[in-house]
């Protein structure tokens, strides 16, 4: 449970950082941050543990008390966004692609996909996120070295540089919780998209 995916927010309710439920609670603890419930409500840490005894959610044990996990925190003082780059690595083609042949749509384990170039680097083509995707061994071994078109197959999506989020940090970590929706995908969440209107 101590090593188990806490959202980190920034004071502006941003996803920053996913850390572990150790970190979360000792930053609580030191007043760093605070933790919100589902109702959007803030909670030092006398409070939130005082509530916590209350409830029956994930939890864990101190000397004293059993305190509830919290699944978001929001920093006090903290207010910028990261600067991330993806690096372009194995692991995050698989993580972009959803450990997904591009070809033929398979989802597969890691040990049965490979890295394909769309453009065969023999007709020019370069190693980069634009041009790489996940690919079972068979796509890829029918493709060979030539572009979809010459070999008459068709690509599940254009492959793209993915931005970085605060889970392209961990792109293995693909745990979310019930409580990190309103945060992560803002386009759906209808009450933090509604359009304010100047009065």
């Amino acid at each position: 449970m101590l090593n188990s995916a806490v959202l980190v927010l920034n004071r502006n309710y941003q996803p920053v950082h996913v850390t572990s439920v150790k970190r979360a609670v000792l930053l609580l603890y030191l007043g760093v941050a605070k933790a919100i419930d589902s109702q959007y409500r803030l909670y030092e840490f006398d409070d939130w543990a005082a509530l916590s005894a209350t409830t029956a959610h994930d939890s864990i044990s101190t000397v004293d008390r059993r305190i509830r996990v919290p699944r978001v925190v929001v920093l006090s003082a903290y207010e910028y966004l990261p600067r991330g780059r993806v690096r372009f690595s194995r692991l995050n083609i698989y993580a972009r692609d959803h450990d997904t042949c591009q070809y033929c749509a398979r989802q597969l384990p890691r040990s049965e996909l490979n890295l394909d170039h769309v453009m065969p680097r023999s007709q020019g083509g370069k190693t980069s996120w634009e041009n790489v995707v996940c690919s079972c061994v068979p796509c890829n071994l029918r493709k060979g070295g030539r572009t979809p078109e010459q070999a008459a197959m068709k690509l599940l999506r254009t492959p793209v540089r993915p931005r970085w989020t605060p889970f392209f940090r961990g792109a293995s970590r693909r745990v979310t919780y019930r409580e990190w929706l309103p945060f992560l995908n803002l386009a759906d969440a209808s009450y933090w998209n509604v359009e304010l209107l100047d009065d």
